[in-house]
């Protein structure tokens, strides 16, 4: 018995629990599942995981938001009272304790009381909305699964993957008579009460419950002769009728292919979409969506709806074996688009406009942007194995690319066994989980017994490692009648590999390579082919499709013809493409800086890139700009997973009257740890920097106009919401000067919403033959002689852009009287918040000049942190020059930290992905 408080957000449950030993062990203990505990405080695993991710809301919740379940009392059927208890490590089970050992096939019953406070909906979609709305999945205390001699034991991590064993259900819950409750079980009698309603539920064989409660009628019941589907999945542009018949062929379609649901209903709701909705081009709003309303619907259900199929019908555990549900569901919506929308593109109706035919992106077929997905993390180096364990995923991994390659990966082995052999093993593995509990080796089995063909490597290269595929051909000759050609595989990644003959863009043959003898020669018929082509369809998941073709006209070089294009495409094989883009910059010896951007970076990272951007400057009337090389080596199973060798060039202003030239040759080493979630970032870059600097008559530095510097830094940092340290290390060499310096970073959110942050820098000079202080370490404005930082005027002393403040050297907000160090400085500067985004700041350090004493300075006043390290102001109130905020000119002391690079201001939002 449920009873529902919709004011306090509370549930007050009386449970009577019957356990049926069915296992061959003796057990001493049950595992109940208490995944509404998560919320408890911001301390959880889950509360870990949101920090992770960078997601701030549950941390700054109120306590009154929480969830948690307490007032536990368990007793057994001899009314004796159990004992129970939290494992540290799985905060979310709760183990109890019986009395007596319970023996293969007997049964115990268990009576349970407890309340359960309801978490707001707003961390995870499950809780309480506005006027009484609940969304409740795992909020009941529910006996874990039992696999191998033990309870499986997981914490909430908001991945819908509870592990529950499957049970029979009998539900009565009783609410406020003005709420409707809608769930996945029988409703087999309602109510009316003195104002509440009482609703009597049951099911058999559950693995999840699905409660909705709302003050409106919001579900719509859906019923074919299959099952009845309950769903408020929104389209307010479809009628009743649309909808219907979309979900009418969905359900018919999966019921053929996938087998008929065991269950009478099934609940699809918006907020199941909501949490995994289809990430594509389909996320645009509806006013500028490309897609029809009808067919936007109808794969908004088809995703939904099999996803909750098969967690409801799969006896898997959903973390360990997370690939086989998102294979499965996958590899289904590509056979239904197949099958009903064969010409769909994946940006629908873009593709009919003649403007746009020439780009990939938008020739591309739907089914053809699940490769893509996959290979955007594959050619960053951050895609993991599809066996690797759900909660071990980074996000975009877990939510995106890993799917799609599960999906495809499916779809590969159909496209090599063929005969369905695929859809057929997954129709009888489907069968098999409605009679027992099964795992992911019953399913490699059933693939195994079914294939005509060795399959070894599917489970070994596909599934269970992050090796690459890549084949490449190595000789190519041919007769009028047949060809003959060796293959390079690249990666060494013994799978297959589809090999194809192509005349006038037809296929004229096509033949599966699945043995690679030492240097075999293959000979097949040539079929009139005037191009042999290495998966031409791309059914494998191939990490380079840009060396896969030869010509067989004349043995000419397959050099492929430069594409100018106006935006970012994904990559085409058949050309060089390359992109043209105005720009539009500004600095203020510049003005404004219009140019053009060539460059030939694709939506995949590529091995090699440049970006050549010449711009005209306003002011001056004469050509500037900025150049890039770049060539990127990926290691894929090292802790020094990239290197990346990096030619810079810039051409700009420094003063009114007067260019730089920087020339500068880099290689930057990227390390990470073993666990890709874990965000710790630790990088080396070597550096070696040509400054060239005509001479100015608005700067008064000497011997400075041309200078070179070998710069070494070491990198060690994390960040999440909760806590952030880094850790650099700087060392500059030159022919006049030596410097060491180095900086500890940390941040720290504490559980009462106070944020402290708090820097420490020191640097000294090893040697420094100058007479200019151009080289000094600066206390609150570096000069910035490397030119590295995004200066809107670096040589203004005066005026607004002299303002501006750069988180570099001694990082003070005032303008003392010494304002350099040319021999050693240290400071620290702190920051904690009073009320939100608004803070109070204090610096403090020694410096020390030649031929002087080592001078204590400091600094403090209020901090406005809009978009920490983005958009900052700070106000300065007392320093060492005294009191400032009564100063007349107090308006020119007031500093800002602001960022215009859209790259910078874009990882705030990726970061959280990857």
């Amino acid at each position: 018995m449920a009873e529902v408080n919709p004011e306090t957000k509370v549930i007050t449950v009386v449970q009577e629990l019957t356990f049926n030993n069915t296992t061959k062990d003796t057990l001493t203990n049950f595992v109940l599942n208490d995944w509404n505990q998560a919320y408890h405080d911001k301390n959880t695993p889950m509360a870990g995981r949101f920090s992770d991710e960078f997601d701030r809301s549950f941390h700054l919740a109120k306590d009154k938001e929480r969830g948690r379940t307490y007032n536990i009392t368990i007793v057994d059927d001899q009314q004796s009272i159990l004992t129970w208890e939290r494992d540290n490590n799985f905060p979310d089970v709760i183990q109890v304790r019986l009395k007596e050992k319970l023996f293969p096939n007997q049964k115990a019953t268990l009576k349970l009381t407890y309340s359960i406070k309801v978490p707001n909906a707003k961390f995870t979609g499950f809780g309480y909305g506005d006027k009484g709305k609940m969304t409740l999945k795992n909020c009941f205390l529910t006996p874990a699964r039992y696999e191998n001699s033990a309870f499986v034991k997981y914490n909430n991590l908001n991945l819908d993957d509870c592990v529950n064993a499957l049970s029979d259900f009998d539900l009565n819950i009783k609410i406020p008579s003005h709420l409707v409750v809608d769930t996945d079980l029988n409703v087999i009698e309602k109510e009316n009460l003195n104002n509440q309603t009482l609703y009597r539920c049951n099911g058999k064989n559950r693995l999840l419950l699905n409660l909705f409660l709302d003050d409106a009628k919001e579900f719509s019941v859906y019923k074919n002769e299959h099952v009845s589907v309950v769903s408020n999945l929104r389209d307010a542009r479809l009628t009743d009728i649309q909808r219907a018949i979309v979900i009418d062929k969905v359900v018919n379609y999966v019921a053929e292919n996938l087998g008929a649901y065991p269950h009478e209903k099934i609940t699809v709701s918006q907020n199941d979409y909501d949490r995994n909705p289809f990430y594509g081009l389909n996320q645009l709003p509806n006013f500028i969506s490309p897609f029809p309303d009808e067919f936007m619907y109808e794969i908004q259900f088809l995703k939904t709806y099999l996803n909750n199929y098969l967690h409801t019908t799969l006896q898997l555990d959903p973390r360990k074996d997370a690939w086989i549900f998102d294979g499965i569901q996958v590899y289904t919506m590509m056979q239904y688009i197949e099958e009903f929308h064969p010409e769909s593109k994946m940006m629908g109706s873009v593709a009919k406009m003649k403007l746009l035919r020439g780009y990939n992106l938008v020739s591309l077929d739907f089914n053809g942007q699940y490769s893509y997905f996959y290979m955007l993390m594959a050619r960053k180096n951050l895609d993991q194995p599809l066996g690797a364990p759900k909660n071990t995923l980074i996000k975009f991994n877990e939510k995106i690319a890993s799917k799609y390659r599960a999906g495809l990966s499916l779809k590969y082995l159909d496209s090599y066994l063929e005969n369905q052999v695929v859809p057929n093993s997954i129709r009888s593995f489907i069968y098999l989980n409605k009679e027992r509990q099964t795992n992911k080796n019953d399913f490699e089995l059933l693939l195994t017994k079914n294939s005509p063909k060795a399959i070894p490597w599917f489970f070994d290269k596909i599934i269970n490692s992050r090796d690459i595929i890549d084949f490449k051909f190595d000789k190519v000759s041919r007769t009028k009648d047949s060809i003959s050609f060796s293959l390079k595989n690249k990666t060494e990644t013994q799978v297959p590999i589809p090999i194809y003959g192509i005349k006038n863009k037809q296929v004229v043959f096509k033949k599966w390579i699945d043995t690679f003898p030492k240097d075999s020669l293959f000979t097949i018929p040539r079929n009139e082919a005037d191009k042999i082509v290495i998966n031409y369809k791309n059914e494998v998941p191939e990490f380079n499709l840009r060396n896969n073709w030869q010509s067989l006209r004349g043995f000419r070089l397959n050099s492929r013809p430069i594409k100018f294009i106006f935006f970012k495409d994904l990559e085409d094989p058949n050309y060089n493409q390359i992109v043209y883009i105005p720009t539009l910059e500004y600095n203020l010896y510049d003005g404004l800086l219009p140019g053009i951007r060539f460059h030939n970076k694709t939506i995949l990272d590529r091995p090699f890139n440049f970006d050549v951007n010449p711009t005209i400057s306003t002011k001056t009337q004469s050509l500037s700009g900025k150049a890039n090389f770049a060539v990127n080596q990926f290691n894929r199973n090292s802790s020094l997973y990239n290197i990346r060798y990096q030619l810079n060039g810039h051409y700009l202003h420094y003063a009114p009257d007067a260019y730089y030239t920087k020339i500068n040759p880099m290689v930057i080493m990227r390390f990470r740890p073993d666990d890709f979630r874990d965000n710790k970032k630790e990088n080396l870059i070597f550096k070696y920097i040509m400054i060239d600097r005509e001479k100015s008559a608005f700067t008064v530095d000497e011997n400075t106009e041309n200078y070179k510097v070998f710069n070494a830094k070491y990198y060690n940092g994390k960040t999440e919401v909760t806590e952030h340290y880094n850790l650099l290390a700087d060392l500059q060499l030159s022919g006049s000067f030596g410097k060491l310096g180095g900086e500890i970073q940390y941040r720290k959110l504490f559980n009462d919403k106070r944020q402290l942050n708090l820097r420490l820098f020191a640097g000294t000079f090893l040697y420094n033959n100058n007479v200019s202080t151009y080289f000094d370490f600066g206390l609150d404005r570096p000069t910035d002689y490397l030119f590295e930082h995004d200066y809107l005027g670096r040589s203004e002393t005066t005026g607004l852009f002299s303002q501006q403040s750069i988180i570099a050297d001694g990082f003070f907000k005032s303008m003392l009287e010494v304002r350099s160090a040319n021999q050693w400085m240290t400071t620290l500067n702190a920051s904690t918040n009073i009320w939100n985004w608004i803070e109070v700041y204090g610096d403090a350090g020694m410096i020390k000049n030649k031929n002087t004493s080592p001078q204590f300075v400091y600094d403090s006043g209020v901090r406005l942190n809009l978009v920490t390290d983005y958009f900052e102001l700070y106000f300065p109130v007392y320093s060492s020059n005294g009191w400032e905020i009564g100063e007349k000119n107090y308006g020119e002391r007031i500093r800002f930290i602001i960022t215009f690079n859209p790259d910078t201001l874009i990882g705030l939002f990726t970061r959280k992905w990857f």
